[in-house]
């Protein structure tokens, strides 16, 4: 199991990416872009993912994702559990849900294409 050690391992190297502590709730921001937000119990994770794989995610994958709130359903989010993944699965989620908030230039820069 992961926890909000790993997270801040993985994302303390991210260019443009850093932590805020909005009402007593964890945030990873580029800019003003929120792109992983930490439950409160830190037993889940919401991430930035693509609005259209998403329901594929929910369909395959139930005991690891789970819908955003409703409010946020608009987003492009999917709720994580964080007992579900390996160290593995959330440094890809967490790098692609940070790819989908900087520039390309940046994105190119960092992964080195």
């Amino acid at each position: 199991m992961v926890d909000l050690t790993d997270i801040r391992e993985i994302t303390a190297d991210l260019p443009r990416s850093y932590e805020v502590l909005v009402r007593d709730q964890i945030k990873f921001r580029v800019g003003q872009i929120v792109y992983l937000a930490v439950s409160r119990d830190e037993e889940t994770i919401g991430i930035g993912f693509p609005r259209e794989e998403r329901a594929a995610a929910l369909a395959a994958e139930p005991d690891k994702f789970f819908p955003p709130r409703p409010s946020d359903e608009r987003f492009q989010w999917i709720q994580v559990r964080l007992a579900a993944l390996d160290y593995d699965e959330l440094r890809e989620l967490i790098l692609d849900a940070w790819s989908m908030c900087v520039p390309k230039k940046v994105r190119a820069e960092y992964f080195g294409t």
